[in-house]
């Protein structure tokens, strides 16, 4: 199932606190409260919150300002202002502050619930549209692949160190894996960021077509040439040309791109002069090159040319670890492009959508996520809503457990001495662990666990960001060491 959304309540009434935070938690949120502003400012930005109520006449730090604080800190999470009186200047005031609705006091529960699932709406709408133009400007990052599995982890680290350089990059891996986001993030995460990402599939263009599209050519050049193309390389010029099922490429345009790729500029079909370009490549395919080489429909000095550093994305098979966080991803982004309302996938459904093989990989994952959302009939999706799947499976009590998600590369045993617990507090003796050695490694597990992303490690533990930061000096660890993504 998805993870209970936080809700942040700040208001100096302990009543209205109590029945605010009652009626929050019966509809299925995790609430944590704040009696005056500053609280709630620290609680807000070090220990997180998704939808924040804020009461506007409180001692101290007034609404007013605490909401001019939170909207400059934490500008993604939607507040919702508690009001004593409905008078239009007010109301407007807030707003323009960067409220997304009011509630007149005392609440009405059903008000207030209806209020943060409207709004947690309007966030992921809003995420699935910074997504979408970040995508789409050539920014994604590291930190927008679902990647706990260790299979994963290792794509991810291999990406990071391709970013750093211009090396060539040949991603391997089952069609539906994810390749081109491999290749969007590594593109985001290098000094190319918000350049041109241009894709082409090698597989997918007519073979008279295909020295055209990716080199350009002159007007009348050809029969149908009424206007110049520029060709894919010069679209892409200054960024990353993706090269999707490169081992379709036939024979005699393996070696135009060879030229280009020693060269650095392309012939245009019908020009006098080459156009110089600065690309980088990256390609993908799910065939072996090594053995098409072998049967000569694939040119050596080629492959070695694109395979300088190859990254093997694993199938979705192996990689279950990574399910339930994908069913939640695809979920959130279609409540937001679909206007839906599903809370997630039930624990029944998700422990078989985890013991599915996914022929399709990621990509059939996320089309029958699609499907069974738009035939839900409301609430959490459950086994028949994927007929296709639940069909074939056997019966739930023969199912394995859902893996945990989020699960740290190294395996929790490492950092155990006995038990399943992965921090014992029990010495060797059989004596209780002084608290000191058990905090540090705690956090250092945590920190493991949470890929070295400490505000999401501080958030879990329940303790501030600048109190973390001490233990750490404290304890002497390095939260750099554990940082994946």
């Amino acid at each position: 199932m998805m993870m209970a959304k936080t809700v942040l309540v700040i208001d100096d009434d302990p009543t209205q606190r109590r029945l605010i935070q009652a009626a929050v938690e019966k509809a299925g949120f995790a609430c944590r409260t704040a009696p005056d502003g500053e609280s709630g400012f620290t609680t807000a930005t070090e220990a997180g919150a998704d939808v924040i109520l804020l009461d506007l006449t409180m001692p101290g730090m007034s609404g007013m300002e605490t909401l001019e604080r939170l909207s400059e800190r934490i500008p993604d999470v939607p507040v919702i202002m508690l009001t004593a009186t409905s008078g239009i200047d007010t109301i407007v005031t807030t707003m323009r502050a960067g409220a997304v609705d009011f509630i007149v006091k005392p609440a009405n529960p059903e008000r207030v619930v209806v209020s943060i699932r409207n709004a947690l709406k309007m966030s992921s709408l809003t995420g699935e549209v910074k997504r979408l133009t970040r995508k789409t400007e050539g920014g994604m990052s590291f930190d927008d692949m679902i990647g706990s599995a260790p299979t994963m982890r290792q794509v991810i680290r291999l990406g990071q160190r391709a970013a750093s350089s211009d090396i060539p990059v040949l991603i391997l891996g089952e069609s539906g894996v994810g390749k081109e986001v491999v290749a969007r993030c590594i593109q985001g995460a290098s000094d190319r960021a918000g350049k041109p990402f241009v894709t082409v599939n090698c597989g997918a263009i007519p073979e008279n077509l295909v020295e055209s599209i990716l080199f350009g050519h002159e007007k009348g050049a050809f029969t149908g040439a009424v206007s110049k193309s520029l060709g894919k390389f010069v679209e892409a010029d200054g960024g990353t040309l993706f090269l999707d099922e490169v081992g379709e490429l036939p024979l005699d345009m393996q070696v135009k791109l060879l030229r280009v790729l020693q060269e650095s500029e392309v012939d245009a079909v019908g020009s006098r002069r080459p156009t110089k370009v600065d690309v980088r490549i990256i390609s993908a395919t799910n065939k072996d090159l090594a053995e098409q080489v072998k049967a000569g429909v694939f040119r050596e000095d080629l492959y070695y040319r694109l395979n300088v550093f190859p990254v093997d994305m694993p199938s979705l098979r192996e990689r279950k670890d990574d399910v339930p966080a994908l069913v939640d991803h695809f979920v959130s982004r279609f409540n937001a492009s679909e206007g839906l309302d599903i809370p997630g996938a039930s624990e029944e459904t998700l422990q078989m959508l985890c013991a599915y093989d996914w022929p399709g990989n990621v990509r059939q994952l996320e089309n029958a996520v699609f499907r069974a959302m738009i035939l839900s009939e409301g609430g959490e999706l459950q086994p028949h809503d994927f007929p296709q799947i639940s069909g074939i499976m056997p019966e739930m009590a023969d199912l394995p457990p859902v893996p945990q998600s989020s699960q740290p590369a190294n395996d929790a045993s490492e950092h155990s001495e006995g038990g399943d617990s992965p921090v014992s507090i029990m010495d060797e003796d059989g004596e209780m662990r002084p608290l000191s050695d058990i905090e540090r490694e705690i956090i250092e597990y945590a920190i493991d666990f949470y890929q070295g992303h400490m505000s999401e490690v501080s958030r879990r533990l329940g303790i501030g960001r600048s109190t973390l930061y001490r233990k750490l000096r404290e304890y002497e660890l390095d939260p750099e060491e554990k940082k994946v993504g």
